[in-house]
C-alpha cells in the first residue's frame, strides 16, 4: 500500500512537470502576436517557432514538399538557394513568404495556415541579413 502511494506521488510530480513545461510552447493562435525585434533575431526564439506552427506539416516531420525541410537550423540552411546567409534578396524562402510573383506563396493560399505577418517577414529577413545563425 505504501509503495503504491509513492508511485502515485511520483506519477503526479512527473505529470505536473510535463504540464508546466508545456506552457512555453507557442501555439498557432499565439505565434502571430509574438513581436520579433529589429536586430539580434534569435533562430531558436523567433524563427523556428514560426516554422513549427506554419511550415512543418509540409516541410518536415516526414513531409519534405519541394525538397525543403524546416525542422532544424541545419536543414533550413542546408540549401543556400533557400536561405542565403547574409543575403535575404537571394533567399527563395523570403520570396515565398513575401508571395513574390514567380514563386509559390508560402504557406499556400489554400492552406489552413495564415500567411506570415509583416513582422514575421521582417524578422526572417533580419535573421538572414545577420548571417542566419543558429542562435
Amino acid at each position: 500500500m505504501k509503495k503504491l502511494f509513492y508511485i502515485n506521488i511520483l506519477l503526479f510530480l512527473i505529470l505536473t512537470f510535463v504540464f508546466i513545461s508545456c506552457k512555453d510552447t507557442i501555439t498557432g493562435d499565439q505565434i502571430d502576436n509574438v513581436v520579433i525585434p529589429s536586430s539580434n533575431v534569435s533562430y531558436q526564439k523567433y524563427i523556428q517557432p514560426i516554422f513549427n506552427v506554419k511550415c512543418i506539416n509540409c516541410h518536415g516531420n516526414g513531409a519534405v514538399d519541394g525538397g525543403v525541410n524546416l525542422t532544424t537550423w541545419a536543414n533550413t540552411t542546408a540549401d543556400p538557394s533557400v536561405v542565403f546567409p547574409g543575403n535575404p534578396d537571394n533567399s527563395t524562402l523570403v520570396w515565398c513568404v513575401q508571395g513574390r510573383a514567380g514563386v509559390s506563396a508560402m504557406p499556400p493560399l489554400d492552406s489552413p495556415y495564415k500567411p506570415f505577418t509583416a513582422n514575421q517577414v521582417n524578422g526572417l529577413i533580419t535573421w538572414i541579413k545577420e548571417g542566419a545563425k543558429n542562435n
